[in-house]
């Protein structure tokens, strides 16, 4: 398997697992704070940022770097305010 495939399906990946998890959040099967959840959008970021950054599709991978901290700082903040 060539390594733009590997790229290729990486970024796939990333995109269903946002689909997976914005479904996920919109019929109310998890909460948009919860760790299924952020867990799934910093995954999904992670694989979409290799992706762009392959594509040299800067602003993309920037998109998707902010959307790695938000879900860090989501998580971050639970596990605070839980402790």
């Amino acid at each position: 398997m060539s390594l733009y495939i590997l790229i290729d399906i990486l970024g796939w990946v990333g995109t269903i697992l946002y689909l997976v998890a914005y479904a996920l959040v919109s019929m109310k099967r998890v909460d948009g704070d919860s760790v299924v959840y952020q867990g799934m959008n910093i995954t999904a970021g992670a694989l979409l940022v290799i992706h762009a950054l392959c594509l040299r599709a800067y602003p993309s991978a920037g998109l998707n770097v902010a959307w790695i901290g938000i879900g860090m700082l989501t998580l971050g903040r639970r596990w605070l305010t839980r402790s």
